[in-house]
């Protein structure tokens, strides 16, 4: 693992939180996206190297819906990179990667997750950008 990219917060309501942080930060978010595929609208802050993702559910089946319903807002994820030598690294450390393949997530990052059951109950997103051909 190379550094931490970014922590992700589930969030109810993401202009609320929007305000919070840019009060916070002193500067809105650089960011909106949403990913339709994973149910989600994301807003991204930076503070110093250092980034934020804010994660809104768009539908009620979406994994951020279900988070949000059983834990309540807060810290969802911890972003790392470097993601596919960590895949085949973490799953020989004994970790359960919940994405053998990466797929495509936000601010232009291929991800994949590790199961929280295997890492303290904190759910890992390994990230990389992806590069422009």
């Amino acid at each position: 693992m190379k550094k931490i990219e970014h922590i992700g917060i589930a969030v109810k309501d993401l202009d609320n939180s929007n305000t919070l942080f840019e009060k916070l930060f002193g500067k809105a978010a650089y960011k909106l996206e949403e990913v339709a595929s994973e149910g989600v609208i994301t807003s991204f802050f930076k503070s110093g190297p250092n980034k934020i993702e804010l994660l809104a559910a768009t539908t009620p089946e979406s994994p951020i819906a279900k988070f949000l319903e059983k834990k309540g807002e807060g810290i969802h994820h911890i972003a790392v990179d470097d993601i596919k030598s960590e895949i085949k690294r973490l799953k020989k450390e004994g970790f359960i990667v919940l994405n053998d393949k990466p797929k495509k997530g936000a601010d232009n990052k291929l991800v994949a997750f590790l199961h929280p059951k295997s890492s303290n109950g904190v759910l890992i997103e390994l990230c990389q950008e992806i590069k422009q051909k």
